[in-house]
């Protein structure tokens, strides 16, 4: 298996001096599904954020083979789909099909092109007759599955995902996994919801103070229980 996404060495301090990343080490490969677990401050939005160049750390990225630096970022991004955790913080245009085809129109493709990738990833996440709404109307859960969709837009090999099921209730929680199940992309799942890395994730590695400090099957990192309470996991 190729890897999508290579993080190597990677460190990375805030302007006011907190670091945040100590020499982080991360491979995901092609339809990998790997959970990113830690406790609040452990550095996993940090690392995320390294993936497709919104924060610059020191160390190296590499997103298919592509080495990610200030000429490659435009394709970088498109090959990395990052879903923050708020999805008012991806939505912010007067209509669901506005938002979606952001992407493709960033990316210089035409009217009928873009159509037809807004209609493909609104189709891909159960939402095709949403595409007139505004997006601001929506319910939590629909929004969740509309800032999916914004990056299924752009085709990418990889989804990185940052707690995706925070303020879903429990029927929009179902949605979502089964939503998540059947996408084909590689996933990278930041998350503190254990019963979603097991039911989604066969990997798992574990942020602790900015460092990595475990890395293997979901199933014998979760029943590691000194390694959870260590971690503020459990």
């Amino acid at each position: 298996m190729q890897p999508v996404i290579e993080v190597i060495d990677l460190s990375y301090t805030y302007p006011d001096g907190r670091e945040a990343l100590h020499g982080v080490d991360l491979r995901v490969v092609e339809g990998g599904r790997v959970s990113l677990l830690g406790a609040n401050g452990a550095g996993k939005s940090t690392l995320l954020l390294q993936l497709n160049g919104v924060l610059q750390g020191n160390g190296e990225v590499r997103v298919c083979g592509i080495r990610l630096q200030k000429s490659t970022l435009s394709r970088a991004r498109a090959l990395v789909g990052l879903v923050f955790q708020d999805p008012n913080d991806q939505l912010f245009s007067s209509t669901v099909f506005d938002d979606v085809a952001y992407g493709p129109i960033y990316q210089g493709l035409g009217k009928a092109q873009v159509k037809e990738l807004v209609d493909e990833a609104l189709a891909a996440v159960s939402m095709q007759d949403f595409a007139p709404r505004n997006p601001w109307h929506l319910s939590a859960g629909e929004k969740k599955r509309i800032a999916i969709a914004t990056v299924l837009s752009m085709q990418p090999q990889l989804l990185v995902l940052d707690e995706p099921s925070a303020g879903l209730d429990p029927r929009a929680r179902r949605e979502l996994m089964a939503l998540l199940a059947g996408l084909p992309q590689a996933m990278l799942i930041a998350t503190h919801d254990l019963a979603m890395a097991a039911q989604l994730t066969s990997r798992t590695v574990v942020l602790d103070r900015g460092r990595v400090i475990a890395d293997g099957p979901t199933r014998e990192v979760l029943e590691d229980a000194p390694l959870l309470a260590a971690c503020g996991l459990s």
